[in-house]
């Protein structure tokens, strides 16, 4: 059994990419679900840590979680296993359907925008209004287009940026090989 520091410890944690050091089980899981392995929802701690080790790291990595080991158990590593693919299956594809919908809304108001220069165009250049009336037409529809339009391209290009990352981080670990090590 490796001594956390050990050179046999600092050997098994530099060969897996991502290493995460366990006490139990459990510091995978939420300490306020009761559920079992296979369904209990994971630590907001342990997604943190794996996202913040997995940042630099390229696809096809292996996520190496050490555990003392009195507490290893064969049954539960393999439900804790299916545990994990599944919940970074299931946020990938919930990112995906995410990213899909906020590009449709910004292609939404790019066009929503464009229609409503297109209008102020047309207003503008017809005859039949008084000035007073193109005027006020002007000052409400040429800035509510602007707008429309850049805050379409704004999500259609800056805010995904943290969708994303995750998306990113998602499509590692789904293909992560998790392997539990005692120590």
């Amino acid at each position: 059994m490796a001594e956390p520091g050990s050179d046999e410890m600092k050997e098994a944690m530099e060969k897996a990419e991502i290493s995460i050091i366990l006490d139990t089980y459990d510091d995978i899981f939420s300490d306020f679900d009761p559920r079992p392995y296979n369904e209990r929802a994971l630590s907001e701690d342990f997604i943190l840590e794996t996202k913040r080790a997995a940042r630099d790291k390229d696809s096809g990595i292996g996520l190496h979680l050490l555990i003392p080991q009195a507490v290893r158990s064969e049954k539960s590593e393999a439900l804790i296993r299916v545990r994990l693919r599944e919940y970074f299956r299931k946020s990938h594809r919930k990112l995906v359907t995410e990213l899909s919908a906020r590009n449709r809304g910004a292609a939404e108001l790019i066009v929503a925008g464009a229609v409503i220069g297109a209008i102020d165009a047309l207003l503008l250049s017809s005859g039949s209004f008084s000035t007073i009336i193109k005027d006020s037409v002007e000052i409400i529809l040429t800035p509510a287009s602007w707008y429309t339009i850049w805050t379409g391209f704004d999500n259609l290009l800056m805010k995904p940026k943290d969708i994303v990352a995750d998306l990113e981080f998602y499509k590692k670990m789904m293909g992560a090989q998790v392997a539990f090590t005692p120590y």
